[in-house]
């Protein structure tokens, strides 16, 4: 299931199948409107080069946090108060509204820019550190992928972003391996 932290951060695209095509697609302006569309945040399209690099910066920074969660180490003080200091620059205002089932309480942001937009991506990732088990954060283990997601299968045992497509890549890449090791041996 993808969460808002991880398409984000998934934005530095890796050639899965083990080409060497990379693309960051962080600065296409198609790519920042599927996103902006798909979780219903707002800033305002194209980003300015500045707000790509402060983006940028961002997502290595995330990333580097996911990476060591995934690691098993915990989340550090030092940590703590990153994800706090980029949460801190997405004003909210608390919003009641009727809907289909009843009333809502929403959170509404006070300004729509990109720091509304890393706010709310780091508070996604917080609450999968917070509500989930930030041990369950995993990076794929196809090297060429490099994708990041979080396991929430029962057994705890995903190794893949997708079963589909990286999980029968890499069991194909093993079966050829090892027909080939068997082929020489004859």
């Amino acid at each position: 299931m993808d969460r808002l932290w991880t398409d984000f951060v998934n934005s530095d695209y890796h050639d899965w199948r083990g080409g060497d095509r990379s693309e960051d697609r962080l600065g296409k302006t198609e790519w920042q409107e599927a996103f902006i569309k798909q979780w219903q945040l707002n800033a305002p399209i194209p980003a300015s080069s500045e707000e790509e690099g402060t983006l940028r910066s961002f997502r290595g920074e995330l990333q580097a946090l996911a990476t060591r969660l995934s690691a098993g180490n915990p989340l550090s003080d030092k940590d703590r108060e990153w994800l706090n200091a980029v949460m801190g620059e997405g004003e909210v205002t608390r919003k009641l509204y009727s809907g289909e089932e009843g009333l809502k309480l929403s959170l509404v942001p006070v300004k729509f820019h990109w720091q509304q937009v890393m706010a709310e991506v780091a508070a996604d990732f917080a609450v999968t550190v917070v509500e989930g088990d930030a041990g369950r954060i995993r990076i794929c283990d196809n090297s060429d992928c490099r994708w990041f997601f979080y396991d929430d299968t029962r057994s705890r045992t995903q190794r893949y972003c997708d079963d589909k497509m990286c999980g029968n890549l890499m069991k194909v890449r093993r079966f050829r391996a090892k027909r080939k090791v068997d082929q020489q041996k004859e």
